[in-house]
């Protein structure tokens, strides 16, 4: 007889923590992994198995029956909801404890590497606050909370805030968030007030409708405020009703921009920005560099993190001042730009062409000479011949995105065969895979975890693998 797929545990103790942020308990021999942000091992609780599978089963906790006293008391109050931050019942010293963990266990256990002694988690300085960039979706479809729903009290259905996890179309409204210094918090409800009062429309992401769409705010360390709001209906005067009073609200707004977005989606990359008022860019700094961040720009989300992140990778990668570096996956060029003094000549190379307009303007601002920038699937772009007409690399420094490399770039890095390569991942596990490759030739010297993003299950991790021989 076939089991029952899903089925409700009255009571069962959560016994630890898993990959991906998940949780473990174990019913009558058979591994459940619990989702959802608000478990913690020591709790016992009510779950609702919804997938249970030869090996394993899937649940969400229907209730928290006795908490586990090595929790500690979130400090949001939209914790649980909003999908956000699932880690703030969680001591952060045990945070960077799982995190560490997390990148042995891939590494060894996917990657069945040889590895130095992983060094210890380098924690963030700061575990609120410490976004420079943020986006907040418009919805006419809220999403209301347990206490909401058992209330009698009529409440509007538009929101701004959050996407709820699995959700495409509901959205959580936010009052306080704690991943964004101020006047972050201000600006999105300076917004949310005027749309009220003017009785602005809020989008629709089944009927792809209204008028306000989404709003991002970036700020850096130096101080300088970025506003991009994305409109859905081509209201040249409403348009500029909410742009002057962002304006004159935020006297300390260095660059206030909009984009008319009419497509099905809310990607704007291929779109054009309005610069209302001010710059169409912010500036960060790190040592004596300026970097310039645009509307489409990437750069990394927590500022003074991604400063230790590169001095790692600098250091990794060892340069004496006479070496040809690779930079792939360059981004805006941010890597490029800060090993650039210390190598003799810099390449990058990414897929994103405006990213690579980037970063040849931050090499230009900085006045740094020795670098080059292009644009292209790394596939095809990283090839032999190219490797032939620009010169073998001496080191490689390497970010690719979570899904790691391709195979293809994989083997011909290996062909190319550079003394040193520094790979820096947002995700062990292809890591891990990529890394499994590479051994057939390097020998993996250093790995050094980075905790970017507190409060989450994230991590990032930077290996060195020097040249064998």
């Amino acid at each position: 007889m076939a089991k029952i797929k899903s089925f409700v545990i009255e009571s069962i103790e959560v016994e630890s923590f898993a990959a991906e942020g998940k949780c473990i308990a174990k019913h009558e021999g058979q591994v459940i992994f619990i989702e959802g942000s608000n478990v913690h091992p020591g709790d016992k609780v009510k779950l609702f198995v919804n997938n249970r599978k030869k090996n394993y089963a899937e649940a969400n906790v229907l209730e928290i029956l006795e908490p586990s006293p090595l929790r500690i008391q979130p400090f949001c109050s939209h914790f649980g909801v909003c999908g956000g931050c699932k880690w703030q019942h969680v001591p952060y010293e045990k945070q960077l404890s799982l995190k560490w963990q997390q990148v042995n266990d891939q590494l060894t256990r996917i990657g069945k590497l040889q590895l130095p002694e992983i060094k210890p988690i380098l924690a963030s300085a700061n575990t609120q606050f410490y976004r420079n960039k943020l986006e907040y979706t418009f919805s006419n479809s809220r999403w209301f909370t347990r206490d909401e729903i058992s209330t009698d009290l009529a409440m509007s259905k538009n929101a701004l805030g959050f996407h709820v996890p699995k959700r495409f179309e509901k959205v959580l409204p936010i009052e306080k968030c704690y991943l964004q210094a101020d006047p972050s918090n201000d600006i999105r409800l300076t917004l949310r007030d005027l749309a009220i009062k003017n009785q602005y429309t809020y989008y629709d992401h089944i009927a792809h409708e209204g008028f306000l769409r989404n709003i991002m705010i970036r700020t850096a360390s130096t101080g300088e405020i970025m506003i991009m709001v994305q409109f859905a209906q081509d209201n040249e005067t409403e348009i500029n009703v909410v742009m002057e009073h962002l304006k004159a609200k935020f006297p300390q707004i260095n660059s206030l921009n909009y984009i008319l977005n009419q497509k099905r989606n809310d990607t704007f990359n291929d779109l054009e920005v309005n610069t209302f008022y001010g710059k169409p860019y912010i500036e960060e700094r790190m040592e004596d560099l300026v970097f310039r961040i645009g509307v489409k720009s990437f750069y990394q989300t927590n500022s003074e993190q991604a400063y230790e992140l590169y001095k790692i990778t600098r250091t990794f990668a060892d340069l004496k001042g006479d070496e040809l570096v690779y930079d792939l996956y360059t981004g805006t060029g941010t890597i490029a730009n800060f090993v650039a003094k210390q190598a003799r000549h810099v390449i990058g190379i990414e897929y994103v062409a405006d990213a690579v307009e980037d970063a040849k303007i931050n090499s230009a601002v900085n006045h740094i000479h020795n670098t080059e920038f292009f644009a292209g699937d790394m596939r095809k772009f990283l090839t032999n011949d190219f490797i032939a007409e620009k010169g073998r690399p001496d080191v490689v420094i390497t970010d690719p995105p979570r899904a790691g490399m391709d195979e293809p770039v994989v083997r011909t890095l290996m062909e190319s065969a550079p003394k040193r390569i520094v790979y820096v991942s947002c995700n062990p596990a292809t890591q891990a895979r990529d890394l499994a490759i590479l051994s057939e030739k390097y020998d993996i010297t250093a790995v050094q975890p980075v905790d970017m993003f507190p409060h989450t299950h994230h991590v990032e991790n930077v290996a060195r693998l020097d040249l064998r021989g």
